[in-house]
């Protein structure tokens, strides 16, 4: 794999129980690239996501993250380079932690803070992440008090606490109300504008929630790459509707788009 290239997938495919939750994909993300990945429920987008985390081997093809093949390398070592938000790490983050603790120990790889030592250096690039995402006045509020669009950006700081080389989000926005849709929406845009930040990739349901900056899609229907390439692109009402099985419009005003039933 080239250095330039931060995950490749060739012809990579997952079956569980008998069925294929991903089939014959290849895909290719460079390491300024922010892409967005959209299906439907089932589509395999999870289980896209926990391949680029080193979190799960394929069943065919091969998939390799930041120069890494999975399979043949120490995946341990690998995820600490790979930042990564998900309900399921999120259902672990204790209730009663501090939320700059919630931060600071991803620096350890570790949830809930026990007699581990942080450094003026760990304390430090919590607090700037909390600022980042607009959360740092919660720093000593308990995580288990906040609303849900406030511990969507406390995960994703914590995300970034270990300076990542890749940052893998997956459905950031879901559950959140307008409101907090918007200003995570917002946050996430302000990151992918930012030339030092690590490459992203987005998985959501709605385009509404595509932030400005991104720069490609793929988009994925029962294990299967309908469409990638760049957004502009990608994300059109021909190529939603075979996503969807919906006949789809899809409008774009400014960095933003909406969809809607035709």
């Amino acid at each position: 794999m080239s250095n330039d290239v931060v995950i490749a997938l060739h012809e990579a495919g997952v079956v569980r129980s008998g069925s294929h939750l991903l089939r014959e994909l290849t895909w290719q993300v460079g390491p300024e690239e922010r892409w967005v990945v959209l299906g439907p429920n089932g589509a395999g987008k999870t289980t896209l996501l926990s391949l680029a985390a080193a979190r799960l081997h394929p069943s065919a093809g091969t998939v390799e993250v930041l120069g890494e093949r999975i399979g043949r390398t120490d995946v341990t070592e690998l995820r600490t380079r790979v930042g990564l938000a998900t309900a399921a790490l999120a259902d672990q983050l204790p209730a009663d932690e501090r939320v700059r603790d919630v931060v600071v120990t991803a620096a350890w790889s570790v949830i809930g803070r026990f007699r581990e030592r942080y450094d003026a250096l760990d304390e430090a690039r919590a607090a700037a992440l909390l600022r980042q995402f607009g959360v740092a006045h919660l720093a000593d509020r308990r995580y288990g008090t906040l609303s849900e669009g406030e511990r969507k950006r406390v995960q994703i700081a914590r995300a970034l606490m270990t300076d990542p080389e890749l940052l893998l989000l997956d459905e950031p926005a879901a559950g959140l109300d307008l409101g907090g849709r918007e200003e995570l929406v917002g946050r996430l845009g302000e990151l992918a504008g930012d030339p030092d930040a690590p490459a992203l990739v987005l998985v959501t349901h709605h385009v509404e929630e595509i932030p400005p900056g991104f720069t490609h899609a793929l988009l994925l229907r029962d294990g299967v790459a309908m469409a990638q390439g760049p957004l502009a692109e990608t994300v059109t009402g021909e190529h939603l509707s075979k996503t969807f099985g919906l006949p789809l419009a899809v409008a774009r005003v400014g960095d933003r788009f909406t969809a809607r039933a035709r």
